[in-house]
């Protein structure tokens, strides 16, 4: 679903002297938004016009994660849909935006996928993990591995493309896969008896996904931005609520291709934010209950990866405002 990737920093770095990179803010704000089933939620507020309801000009274009996070850095559009740490390396690579609102974190999406008969992270110790170095789940074995007590050097890391991960843990080469959604699925089923080790329920907050805006169209849009997050809550509501549930899964499955009963599954390891769950996360303070926390973990991890060389400013890519306002 997401592809917070290390290999686009330097795509990042040179697409704006390729194209022509001026300001996209204008009355009709552009969202990106891609397949994460916090993102794929906005299709509920577009197919009921809520949006339109609230007087919210917005274009919602469709994307693979990736060329989002392109689009925004040629600056062809007003917002994106992100990982808290992709606004971070997006900004380190030319073009800074304000998180404004976490539509949800990853509660089981992202997970390590063992092979048969391995039950838990220690028993991966001296093993061969199929990892893509440098993206969020690598971050997530990190973790994983923390909370065991080990380190990366207690296991043997093989670099592998997040969408190979369903093939390589068959291959039987390794001992287990890191991957989110629908790749960790892909896995468990491609192998029968293999199990999650470890998910992102058990580091809840480790991903936040957000809206990042361009700090221009913040200042130009900034009342349509305000009645857009407005409309979150009764988004959240809509799926959350069972008498509106099925209709809510049939809107985004669609969007996604899949059936209701595969989003379903999607929907459930996704923790999604209320504005009130918002007012929270945007109180600063260390940890990982919080977006600023959350944030400063995800700057360490990029530094230490080498995903960008200068420490990022994290407040200055947090925007509480919005959600303070809703009341």
């Amino acid at each position: 679903m997401r592809l917070p990737s290390l290999l686009r920093k330097s795509v990042f770095a040179g697409i704006c002297a390729a194209l022509s990179c001026t300001s996209v803010s204008a009355a009709s704000l552009k969202v990106g938004y891609s397949d994460w089933p916090g993102w794929v939620a906005w299709q509920i507020a577009i197919d009921k016009g809520w949006l339109k309801e609230a007087k919210v000009d917005a274009d919602f274009q469709w994307f693979d994660y990736g060329a989002s996070l392109d689009a925004f850095a040629a600056h062809k559009l007003d917002a994106v849909m992100a990982t808290n740490g992709d606004a971070l390396m997006m900004g380190a690579n030319g073009h800074k935006g304000e998180m404004i609102l976490a539509t949800d974190y990853s509660d089981g999406n992202d997970m390590v996928v063992a092979q048969p008969g391995i039950t838990s992270m220690q028993e991966l110790k001296g093993k061969s993990i199929a990892v893509e170095e440098g993206l969020v789940d690598h971050l997530l074995l990190l973790k994983a591995l923390e909370q065991s007590g080990m380190s990366e050097k207690d296991v043997k890391l093989v670099n592998t493309k997040t969408n190979e991960m369903p093939q390589v843990l068959a291959s039987g080469e390794v001992a287990a896969v890191v991957a989110w959604q629908p790749n960790s699925g892909q896995a468990l089923r491609a192998v029968p008896g293999s199990r999650p080790v470890f998910t992102s329920h058990q580091v809840p907050g480790l991903i936040y996904d957000t809206i990042v805006v361009d700090p221009q169209s913040v200042h130009d849009n900034r009342e349509q931005w305000q009645r857009l997050v407005g409309v979150w809550d009764r988004v959240v509501t809509y799926i959350q609520d069972p008498k509106t549930q099925p209709d809510a899964l049939r809107i985004m499955s669609h969007l996604a291709g899949v059936t209701p009963v595969a989003y379903k599954h999607f929907l459930n390891g996704t923790h999604l934010l209320t504005l009130s769950d918002n007012k929270a996360v945007f109180v600063k303070k260390e940890g990982l209950s919080s977006l600023y926390g959350s944030t400063e973990v995800a700057n360490t991890f990029n530094l230490q990866q080498g995903v960008y060389k200068k420490s990022q400013n994290v407040d200055s890519y947090i925007n509480p405002s919005f959600t303070a306002s809703v009341k």
